[in-house]
């Protein structure tokens, strides 16, 4: 039951992530959250992001964010990055991720997913049929109802560890998810 919001692989960043090898693989598409997975919460788009999607796009990497959040937020942040969108994307559900991978001219077998929670992020591009990547929040101050949940995410992620461990996490078996879960962390 808890199976379907396991990621593909746990990285303690979006920026950790080796996205030449994953390139090099057959990945021609990504799809970001954006609060907390590429900036803080309400933050606008930092050097670091701004580097990350240039290397991407000079890669031959397609990029779209995909964020529940309104587009007043959305569209400035994709727009200073040069990558496609979605808001209101209303994740947990799988219509916007395949949304995106149109937009991107990309499908599931060479699209990954980065985002911070499991049962919005995760959820929803496990549901589409992404390979999914769940990084660490980046701040540590969240809204009351995301910190909630977070004790949730805290019990599933305990029972992902344990069947990880034991090699009982079913995964796609393709070269890009080995690639992908190659240097993801593993506790």
């Amino acid at each position: 039951m808890l199976q379907r919001f396991y990621p593909t692989a746990y990285y303690q960043s979006a920026y950790d992530i080796d996205y030449q090898a994953l390139y090099d693989n057959g990945c021609r598409g990504i799809i970001y959250d954006v609060d907390n997975t590429l900036v803080e919460h309400d933050a606008p788009v930092d050097k670091r992001a701004k580097q990350l999607f240039l290397q991407l796009h000079k890669m031959g990497i397609q990029t779209c964010i995909l964020s529940n959040n309104k587009e007043e937020r959305v569209a400035p942040l994709a727009k200073t990055v040069q990558s496609e969108y979605v808001s209101k994307a209303k994740k947990p559900s799988p219509v916007n991720y395949k949304k995106a991978m149109k937009q991107m001219h990309t499908d599931m077998s060479n699209t990954i997913f980065v985002g911070d929670q499991l049962f919005t992020d995760v959820w929803g591009g496990n549901r589409a049929g992404v390979m999914t990547v769940l990084v660490a929040p980046i701040a540590k101050h969240e809204e009351i109802q995301i910190v909630l949940k977070r004790y949730l995410e805290r019990i599933v992620m305990h029972f992902y560890w344990k069947k990880l461990r034991k090699g009982a996490v079913k995964r796609p078996n393709n070269r890009l998810m080995q690639i992908l879960c190659q240097k993801a962390v593993k506790k």
